[in-house]
């Protein structure tokens, strides 16, 4: 037990250093898991892991929350606009893709139709963490809402995938007709979609109403929820996956308190999950039997990027032609941008765990396809983004995220006017703020919400929200915490008086539940807890 856990947690550390190393180089991250996979797995240091079924429902899990996050992150305000043509690609787009790569193992490759289809299906999703990583460590904006579209199209079409995944291996049991195929697109589409709506709707209910006692507990809460909207559609034979990302989008969208924070937790929590699946995969890959994979794998790839991607997306995006004008360029750069990911995997493993007996070892090409697709096809993409010029320096790809991106550093701040208070019976346009603050809202004692202008008279009694630049030197300052205990003799004198006054600066005391910002009049009371900057 020690010696696994010594395992773990240099595991852990290794990753955290390769993510700090693969985000400035921009390279995906998940590659290099993949490869600690296999250099920790069977083949290499030999810690041995072979179970298929139980990486199966581990990955499977962990696709839940990674699917979920995918709609929590999405921002529909500016995703809105090219929710149609994303829409298409994640369906249309992905039986198509399907298609053409499962033609071209039957007549290429000499594969039998179903084998040949079930790859097709298993590979035809694309990965959304992989090309973000990307567009974000190098903060690439694209031009004509481009990242939006891929945001969308790679967050919602992992569904559509696991829907063909699952009629393919029904065609490989041999019990299945073309009623069955039928009754299963159509609960898994009807149930999925009715599933998600309902359990959104009951969430966003419970988190207007709801009130954590404790901190971290509304995470908690939200997990509990991803769980329920993958479990119960998947019970009754709907599409889980469709379902959770449904639900993400319901309450990413949603404005909730603590939404900011627990957009950071899951930022962490999800990033988690697509490490254990790379992780996992190359645990279980065979170095000794990528050989035998590679050229197929490699003949794949290659009709993925220069013939069904390309195809697809000149057939789909045709019809937007006197709207939305998607230039060949864009396209190309479209295409560049559909790496294979972390849902090829999970449904390359399921593929594998069932009671049929494949001719064609597809998991190990899907492990190639997906090595291939990260590390060459992901590292193009800053290259050809460039090159095609399809760059926009006005557009931040962080806007397309409800995750309240660190490059934000707009704060509000909120003040009482007092009787004794200077702005009292001033206009605004009096208070000479400087140019980087604005008035932004008023709150009158009666509860009245006015947007102040530059005549708006402040009375005692208001409470003004003040908007401006956080501070980018928050790291600088040194804060220390001073208790006053019972029975101090500083209870009951200014704080003008406290010795440290001179040689620091108390910011605020914490007074039981409230904050208190101080001034050299503030008169000290027992089991004040301050916190003085000691910068």
């Amino acid at each position: 037990m020690t010696q696994f856990l010594i395992f773990t947690a240099v595991i852990i550390f290794t990753c955290v250093l390769l993510n700090n190393a693969s985000f400035k180089v921009g390279v995906p991250v998940l590659l290099a898991f993949i490869l600690l996979g296999m250099f920790v797995g069977n083949d290499v240091m030999k810690i041995g892991f072979d179970n298929m079924q139980l990486a199966s429902d581990i990955a499977s899990a962990a696709l839940v929350f990674i699917m979920f996050y995918g709609g929590f992150g999405t921002n529909w305000a500016t995703s809105k606009g090219v929710a149609v043509e994303a829409g298409l690609l994640a369906t249309l787009g992905v039986i198509m893709t399907a298609a053409l790569t499962g033609i071209f193992c039957h007549f290429i490759l000499r594969w039998g139709w179903i084998e040949a289809m079930l790859m097709g299906s298993v590979i035809s999703s694309t990965d959304a963490a992989s090309v973000f990583s990307i567009l974000r460590s190098r903060k690439l904006g694209l031009k004509n809402g481009s990242a939006p579209l891929l945001e969308i199209e790679s967050g919602s079409n992992d569904p559509c995938s696991y829907m063909m995944t699952i009629v393919m291996l029904s065609f490989l049991k041999g019990d299945v007709t073309a009623g069955n195929v039928v009754w299963t697109l159509v609960c898994q589409l009807g149930l999925g979609v009715l599933c998600g709506w309902l359990i959104s709707k009951g969430a966003s209910w419970m988190l207007d109403r709801i009130k954590f006692a404790t901190s971290g507990f509304d995470s908690l809460f939200m997990i509990a929820v991803a769980l329920f909207s993958y479990a119960i559609p998947a019970a009754i034979g709907g599409n889980g996956y469709l379902s959770a990302y449904i639900v993400g989008i319901v309450l990413g969208n949603h404005q909730f308190k603590g939404k900011k924070e627990m957009v950071h937790f899951f930022d962490g929590f999800t990033g988690l999950m697509q490490v254990l699946i790379f992780f996992m995969l190359g645990m279980l890959a065979h170095p000794a039997r990528l050989g035998q994979s590679l050229l197929p794998a490699f003949s794949i790839f290659l009709v993925l990027l220069f013939v069904a991607r390309p195809l697809t997306l000149a057939l789909l995006l045709l019809p937007f032609k006197k709207g939305r004008k998607y230039s060949f360029r864009q396209q190309a750069l479209l295409s560049v941008c559909g790496l294979r990911g972390a849902a090829s995997i999970v449904f390359a493993i399921l593929a594998t765990v069932g009671p049929w007996t494949l001719e064609h070892d597809i998991f190990n090409i899907v492990f190639c396809i997906v090595l291939l697709s990260i590390a060459l096809q992901g590292s193009l993409i800053p290259w050809a983004a460039k090159k095609l010029d399809m760059l926009d320096k006005d557009e931040d790809v962080m806007k397309t995220f409800n995750d309240f991106a660190d490059d934000v550093d707009i704060q509000f701040s909120e003040f009482k006017i007092t009787s004794g208070s200077t702005w009292k019976s001033k206009s605004v346009k009096e208070l000479g703020l400087p140019r980087e603050m604005l008035f932004c809202l008023l709150i009158r004692k009666d509860g009245t919400k006015i947007v102040p202008n530059g005549y708006t008279i402040l009375q005692e009694g208001d409470t003004i929200v003040i908007c401006s630049h956080g501070a980018k030197f928050t790291n600088q300052i040194q804060l220390q915490q001073h208790r006053v205990s019972k029975g101090s003799s500083w209870i009951g004198r200014m704080v003008q008086e406290h010795p440290e006054s001179k040689n620091s600066q108390l910011l605020f005391i914490q007074r039981g539940d409230e904050y208190v910002i101080p001034n050299g009049n503030t008169v000290l009371m027992d089991d004040d807890i301050l916190f003085i900057n000691k910068s």
